[in-house]
């Protein structure tokens, strides 16, 4: 029972240990890819053109959810948020489109990406060429010996405040297989027009070009992991502290806001005084303070509602005078 107890303790502390040793995770929204440049490879693959900008956009979505480097914004709201904007697909790869869309998400970045590879590079073709009949293994019925196919993807991470480019990944990947062609092994392709085409279906995944697809889009997924560490740590909000000062004796200063107001130990806060209420003329309502800076108190301890801080500067800080951030 000892030894069973110091296992869970020391699992415990292993666990512990490990979430505090974990990064704070960026929370990022992935757009469709672009893929304008292979357009035409798609629709040769395929025999009709087909979105795998979005199919690809979506398995990396699932890879990094599993790889948890990123918090990753919600795939569905996203989709409302380009509909609602009227987002066209030709800005896709756009890195200032993006970064607007990011902020309306409310993430940190956004990742954009383009496919610039996605068909064949095959050895010893034979047939009658691309123009023949669609039959349930692609490539319009041309026979190959051995049929290899190339994907290859580029995502970029882009900072939603700057529309600045972070970081790039590259992915490359190649499957071959002899006596086949690029969806061979893979059923029935016809019916996989119309807006029904699934790239993270076990029956794409499981031809060459869903081979090579899965090994390009994994290879990124690491290479956007990998960048999670290196990019610039989200700046923490400033948070705006106003308060007053509540007992004032001698250097030691007492205020009315505390650790849940945003005081730490160690802040310099400037502490003024209201020296002159302007009114409005016509109502006779205040509508400006002028303070004179008194001087500054540093925090020494905090409670949630209080802190006591020493007091420094050329006056007398008074009950009632003004805390807040910054030099006065």
């Amino acid at each position: 029972m000892k030894f069973f107890i110091a296992l869970l303790s020391v699992g415990l502390t292993a666990g512990s240990a490990f979430a505090q040793a974990q990064p704070d995770r960026r929370r990022v929204a992935i757009m469709d890819f672009d893929y304008a440049t292979v357009m035409s490879s798609v629709q040769a693959v395929f025999g009709t053109n087909q979105d795998i900008g979005k199919g690809i956009s979506v398995m990396l979505v699932n890879q990094l959810i599993n790889d948890g480097a990123y918090r990753i914004f919600e795939r569905q709201q996203l989709d409302k948020i380009l509909q609602e904007q009227n987002f066209s697909n030709s800005n896709r790869a756009d890195a200032s489109t993006a970064a607007k869309i990011g902020k309306l998400a409310g993430v940190d970045l956004i990742i954009t990406g383009s496919i610039t590879q996605f068909g064949r590079d095959d050895k010893n073709i034979g047939g009658s060429g691309a123009g023949g009949h669609w039959g349930g293994y692609g490539l319009g019925g041309i026979g190959v010996k051995k049929a290899k196919a190339v994907v290859e993807v580029t995502a970029r991470i882009v900072d939603v405040n700057t529309g600045e480019i972070l970081a790039s990944v590259t992915g490359h990947g190649e499957s071959s297989r002899s006596g086949t062609n690029l969806l061979g092994g893979g059923g029935d392709w016809r019916g996989g027009g119309g807006g029904a085409f699934d790239m993270g279906s076990s029956n794409f995944g499981s031809t060459i070009i869903g081979e090579a697809t899965k090994s390009a889009v994994g290879q990124v997924a690491t290479g956007l992991d990998q960048k999670a560490a290196t990019l610039p740590k989200e700046a923490a909000p400033v948070v705006q502290i106003n308060g007053l000062v509540a007992d004032a004796t001698g250097n030691e200063i007492v205020i009315n806001v505390g650790s849940a107001g945003g005081v730490h130990v160690g802040d310099k806060l400037s502490i003024t005084r209201v020296s002159r209420v302007i009114k409005d003329p016509a109502t006779g309502k205040p509508i400006r303070s002028i303070e004179d800076p008194i001087g500054t108190i540093t925090i020494t301890s905090a409670d949630a509602n209080s802190a006591v801080g020493t007091f420094a500067g050329s006056g007398q800080a008074k009950v009632g005078d003004t805390v807040k951030n910054g030099q006065p």
